[in-house]
């Protein structure tokens, strides 16, 4: 007995690059048995079997389904506009990586039904494909010239070639085409100049280059004595900094101390025997210069009416005197004993 049967399976596998279109046949036939209402369904089948199938899309009684799979909404169609004429072909749209996966259509007409898996393999263009060196760039050492892809499907395949001076790569040279790494062993001068590295999958290529320079070794001895200098010279100076501003604190805590000291005279220590002494000797220098004529009328002051210690006239109780208006020399700051000089009053007497 003849039923439905499915046409398309000369193609069970596709590859395509991220970004490009696809169409994944499912054309059928039918037979004079299938009566039943026409369904066509296209499922994705997860690679987890723990997850459940995704419907994407589906045409049931004269209706377009399509609203079941957020991601390929817009992006996943019948390629014919009219299905139940044998073509139930899909287009998927601005591929991307996720769309990777095993799409089964399944057509069904009562008692018909028949179904197709198709597997399909979304690839990405290496991208973003960047270049270094590692290694010091100096004569008689070895450097390492880097190359890696940050996007792109496996496998990718590097390859480097030199776009300067002989556009050969030095004979010395290793090349890991999986990694992407360049060693240049023992590297002279002559191999200074541009490389270019190439990034390749089945879908597309990616390159980036880096420019070379071997250079003459370093006289590292030269800087380290130099950066040492360069450190002692930058201490010396902030230690001497750091003198002279503690020394400049120090005298403005001393200058403002100093005006803020309040200082009194403290008036010299009085002895009776010292008061005498210099009352007589005052009398006697004072008679050492008097004249004959005043010695006669000069009547000898006995020792006992010397001013004691406790003895003060004032003003008031001494008529005779007039307060001198010179203010006398503190000789207490002096360090001097003050000295009662004696005096001559009407009578000739001495006081």
């Amino acid at each position: 007995t003849r039923s439905l049967t499915i046409t398309s399976a000369d193609q069970s596998m596709f590859e395509k690059a991220q970004g490009e279109k696809v169409t994944l046949p499912c054309t059928f036939e039918l037979s004079e048995e299938d009566e039943g209402p026409l369904d066509i369904e296209w499922v994705l089948i997860p690679a987890d079997n723990q997850k459940r199938e995704l419907i994407i899309i589906m045409y049931s009684v004269d209706r377009v389904y399509d609203q079941y799979y957020a991601a390929t909404t817009r992006r996943m169609q019948f390629s014919n506009l009219d299905p139940k004429s044998g073509d139930g072909s899909l287009d998927i749209l601005n591929l991307k990586a996720a769309d990777t996966g095993t799409y089964q259509c399944k057509v069904k007409k009562a008692p018909g039904v028949q179904s197709q898996k198709i597997q399909l393999t979304v690839l990405v263009k290496p991208a973003r494909t960047k270049c270094s060196i590692e290694g010091s760039q100096e004569i008689g050492k070895d450097v390492t010239l880097k190359c890696v892809s940050q996007e792109g499907s496996p496998l990718l395949s590097y390859d480097w070639r030199r776009v300067s001076g002989t556009q050969h790569l030095p004979a010395t040279s290793v090349l890991n085409k999986n990694t992407g790494e360049l060693l240049l062993k023992n590297a002279s001068q002559e191999y200074s100049g541009r490389y270019n590295c190439v990034a390749s999958n089945r879908v597309g290529t990616d390159e980036c280059s880096v420019e070379l320079n071997v250079t003459p070794p370093v006289n590292t001895a030269a800087i380290i004595i130099g950066a040492i200098i360069g450190t002692l010279l930058g201490l010396s100076i902030l230690c001497s900094i750091i003198f002279c501003f503690c020394k400049k604190h120090r005298e403005k805590k001393y200058e403002k101390e100093v005006h803020h000291d309040i200082r009194e005279d403290v008036p010299p220590p009085k002895s009776r025997s010292s008061t005498a002494r210099s009352y007589i000797g005052s009398n006697r220098s004072s008679l050492g210069s008097m004249s004959p004529s005043n010695m006669e009328a000069y009547t000898k002051t006995p020792y006992s009416q010397v001013p004691s210690e406790d003895f003060e006239r004032t003003p008031a109780q001494n008529p005779a005197f007039a307060p001198s208006k010179v203010a006398a020399p503190n000789l207490s700051r002096m360090g001097a004993v003050p000295v009662m000089i004696p005096a001559q009053s009407k009578d000739g007497s001495i006081v």
